[in-house]
């Protein structure tokens, strides 16, 4: 019976694995499509996402972006994501370039950015631009020669060319930094430069919902983690699945009586061992329940989650973990307080196979996890 077991689970994630995620949730902006082409890009060039980058600067240069702004944010992100990335993602802007010029598009070049002035002082110019980007007078006393280099630099020779504002140039940094893991604190700073640069608040907070429509939830929920700091909110959401692999599925309303907090269903597969996704939000989780006359088996794909069999310690469950639940065992599993989560399962039942659900998980039991 293992054996069945793990072999269904490793072709059903096979079979399954290249199924798309969801349309992303639909939320209100006030950025026209030349920003939310800008956010896309910024976004996806920092993540490394080529394929998609295509399809964004595809649709930038669709909504009037020019190809010298393109260039100048792609150029621009070698500071914040490195040159490798960078480099990448004007190789991307070249060949998309090329298709369309093959396909008969003709695409606004646009003007590229002013001469710099005679006797134009870089150092000078660079630290007035990050003082006003801070808010303060800023000095990396630790690492002198980076904290040249940001100054007359980052701050001076780029900052200082007028093929893209100020603000233009905030709204690239922070979609940016909202595709890069462990950034939060440089993100933070960015949303607070955004406001100093220019960008309204309204702007700022439309953000996340580009990211979530056009990139995914988790550069979504980094955003709107750093904007409601900045604002002084308070911020509760949980981090969602990073680049989920299955659908999240609809509202799980035929158990939800078996469940505390709101979980989601994503039907996989058909037929004699049925396949689906599970999602839980944070907190979620199902009932005490037991499976009688087959065995259960969770494959842990996104977020972090809890199994419990009665009368034995929780168990932390991370994408790849499998648990096999035995029949007759009382059990419950969901997610973690402070993540989303997601397994995928399936039953392999004889005849006569039914489900017991028991009394709930109370808060009092899964706060002492």
């Amino acid at each position: 019976m293992r054996r069945l077991c793990v072999t269904l689970a490793a072709a059903a994630l096979t079979a399954l694995a290249a199924q798309p995620v969801n349309a992303k949730e639909n939320m209100e902006n006030v950025l026209n499509e030349k920003q939310q082409a800008v956010v896309a890009i910024s976004c996806l060039e920092a993540k490394g996402d080529i394929e998609r980058l295509k399809e964004a600067v595809a649709d930038g240069l669709d909504a009037g972006l020019t190809v010298s702004q393109v260039k100048e944010a792609l150029s621009q992100l070698y500071a914040y994501t490195g040159f490798p990335r960078s480099l990448n993602a004007l190789g991307a802007l070249q060949g998309v370039l090329d298709e369309r010029k093959a396909q008969g598009v003709t695409d606004d070049e646009g003007r590229d950015a002013s001469p710099m002035a005679p006797g134009y002082d870089a150092l000078r110019q660079g630290t007035e631009v990050q003082t006003k980007l801070s808010g303060k007078a800023f000095n990396y006393a630790f690492a002198p020669a980076t904290d040249y280099y940001l100054k007359a630099h980052l701050f001076g020779d780029i900052f200082a060319r007028d093929n893209l504002t100020h603000a233009q140039r905030e709204l690239v940094t922070v979609s940016a930094l909202a595709g890069l893991e462990g950034c939060a604190s440089q993100l933070k700073s960015h949303v607070s430069g955004a406001r100093n640069m220019g960008l309204t608040d309204a702007e700022i907070r439309s953000i996340p919902a580009v990211l979530a429509a056009r990139v995914g939830d988790v550069e979504a929920w980094r955003a709107r983690k750093a904007i409601a700091e900045v604002y002084g909110e308070e911020f509760n959401e949980g981090r969602p699945v990073s680049d989920p692999v299955f659908p999240k599925g609809e509202p799980n309303t035929a158990y939800a009586k078996y469940f505390i907090g709101r979980s989601y269903l994503a039907p996989l597969s058909t037929g004699k061992v049925p396949v689906s996704n599970v999602t839980f939000e944070p907190r979620c989780r199902n009932n005490w329940h037991i499976h009688h006359g087959g065995i259960q088996v969770l494959v842990c794909v996104g977020g972090t989650g809890w199994y419990q069999e009665w009368g034995k310690p929780a168990r932390l469950l991370k994408p790849g973990d499998v648990v096999e639940i035995p029949e007759g065992m009382k059990h419950w599993h969901g997610a973690t307080r402070d993540s989303w989560f997601q397994h995928v399962t399936f039953t392999v039942a004889g005849d006569g196979a039914s489900n017991e659900w028991l009394e709930p998980v109370t808060d009092e039991e899964y706060d002492r996890l």
